[in-house]
């Protein structure tokens, strides 16, 4: 049985190993995305178009962190603003954004069509 101090330093040790974990593993996921409310917060101010010709990026909302590697289109939103690696906030007027994009249900659709907007989110 562990006495108190020992215990204390195991959970230490396991939050210090956790969180160089995450600093090493962090820059991998790529595309881990965060709206904001706040115009002034974003790195990137993106327009949702209606129709996939008109999109600059074809967009696959993936259901796990794993799925999101890369810059190609395939984001996966986070819940709070430090697990992101890019802060976007959603205009309502297209010459308002920086980047259009267009949803798709398909992993395997999601891509740049406009690659001279792809270094927005590097």
């Amino acid at each position: 049985m562990l006495d108190i101090n020992s215990s204390r330093q195991l959970r230490a040790f396991r939050a210090a190993a956790y969180g160089l974990f995450l600093t090493l593993t962090l820059p991998l996921q790529a595309q881990s995305i965060y709206i904001t409310e706040q115009r002034v917060e974003a790195d990137v101010k993106v327009y949702v178009t209606k129709h996939r010709t008109d999109a600059d990026l074809i967009v696959f909302k993936a259901t796990y962190e794993f799925d999101a590697k890369g810059n190609n289109g395939r984001w996966y939103f986070v819940d709070y603003e430090f697990e992101n690696d890019k802060i976007v906030h959603f205009v309502k007027y297209r010459s308002d954004s920086d980047v259009k994009i267009y949803y798709t249900p398909y992993k395997s659709q999601a891509k740049w069509r406009n690659s001279e907007k792809k270094h927005l989110f590097q």
